[in-house]
């Protein structure tokens, strides 16, 4: 008869996490700076046609939406 050859079965397998601690820490920074572009634009007195409400503090958010999305995309 003939002989089975049975070769051991070794297939590493690597648990790689999607982002790195720096894609994370990325991501932190960029929620803060929406939080201060919503906090800016909160206000407590003053104009509700302000420059920093009508136009800082969307340009805030809008940079830390586009800094979440280069901390996403960075590899």
């Amino acid at each position: 008869m003939a002989e089975k050859k049975t070769s051991p079965i070794t297939k590493e397998v690597k648990s790689e996490l999607v982002f790195t601690k720096k894609n994370y820490q990325l991501l932190l920074i960029s929620i803060a700076i929406v939080a201060v572009g919503f906090i800016l634009m909160m206000g407590t007195t003053g104009d509700i046609y302000d420059f920093r409400r009508t136009l800082l503090a969307p340009l805030v958010v809008l940079l830390g939406f586009a800094f979440g999305i280069y901390a996403i995309l960075k590899k």
